[in-house]
């Protein structure tokens, strides 16, 4: 495990972007766990993938985020320069410029319904960008926008360690559903973790979308999960109603979202309750909504 704190940034960037060595380093008050991240001064931050899995990452978003971003409605991260190895971190790394705004996890939210419109609307507009030399579904991403059967075992193993703990009849029947489902349609772009942790905020609207680590092209239902994840009532229905996808993409989007319900509810209890109890109301979200719409 690599120790990646302010000492460890402020010698890569001394080291590789001298004309900033005196600006000051410190954490970001909520940071990610795929990646450490730090403001640098006050109008950039410094991005270090925690593990190797997500180094992949970096080179994607300094390739695609300039050309995704003339052609969205919101901003997105702008990427300023990318860093290599060096101080005994191993892996590439990036700045960004400083995206003002609170995470949709710690801000108040104004009218919830609008939010679901406008990030539909972004969405919307993702999808329509020309996908064919974007990077498809693969270790970069954990296998976002392709087929679910690459977490299937993983699910199944979920649902026998939750038996009695859920309904995992019904459960086992969402997923089933979702597989069923199989995807046709020609690859776009999508987000790939659209979360509160990557929605900002500000004056209770939605601002901005951050952290491309799982973009790619492909089947777009994973972005769907936070229907259930997030919205809720009113706000869920008017996301699923501004989003032109059939039923099977649906489907498809609550087998994703089941599938990380599953494995977050199974192997932490004990350990965060509070992710555990989130895990459940989003299962309980899910097995009702598929039996509404099935």
């Amino acid at each position: 495990m690599v120790s990646i704190d302010a000492s460890l940034v402020s010698r890569l960037i001394a080291a590789q972007f001298p004309e900033w060595a005196d600006l000051p380093v410190s954490p970001v008050r909520f940071g990610g766990w795929d990646n450490r991240t730090f403001h640098l001064g006050s109008h950039m931050t410094v991005r270090l993938p925690s593990a190797a899995r997500y180094a992949l990452q970096v080179e994607k978003e300094q390739r695609w985020l300039p050309v995704l971003a003339p052609r969205l409605p919101l901003p997105i991260p702008v990427p300023l320069a990318v860093g290599r190895p060096g101080e005994g971190y191993p892996w590439p790394w990036s700045i960004y410029k400083w995206r003002e705004g609170e995470i949709a996890t710690h801000a108040p939210v104004g009218d919830l319904s609008a939010f679901a419109t406008t990030l539909a609307e972004f969405l919307v507009a993702l999808q329509k960008i020309g996908a064919t030399d974007g990077p498809r579904p693969g270790q970069h991403n954990f296998f976002r926008g392709g087929p679910l059967t690459v977490y299937d075992a993983e699910t199944r193993r979920a649902l026998a360690a939750l038996e009695g703990k859920i309904d995992t009849d019904a459960a086992r029947a969402v997923w089933e559903a979702a597989l069923a489902a199989t995807w046709h349609g020609a690859p776009v772009w999508f987000h790939g973790d659209v979360s509160s942790g990557n929605l900002l905020v500000e004056d209770g609207r939605l601002s901005a979308v951050i952290d491309f680590g799982t973009s790619g092209v492909g089947d777009p239902s994973c972005d769907l999960s936070v229907a259930w994840t997030f919205f809720h009532g009113e706000s869920r229905e008017v996301f699923r109603a501004a989003l032109p996808l059939d039923s099977p993409t649906w489907a498809r989007g609550r087998g994703w979202t089941l599938w990380k319900a599953l494995i977050v509810y199974a192997e932490l209890p004990g350990t965060d309750s509070l992710e555990v109890e989130k895990s459940r109301r989003v299962i309980d979200a899910v097995l009702a909504d598929h039996e509404r719409f099935g």
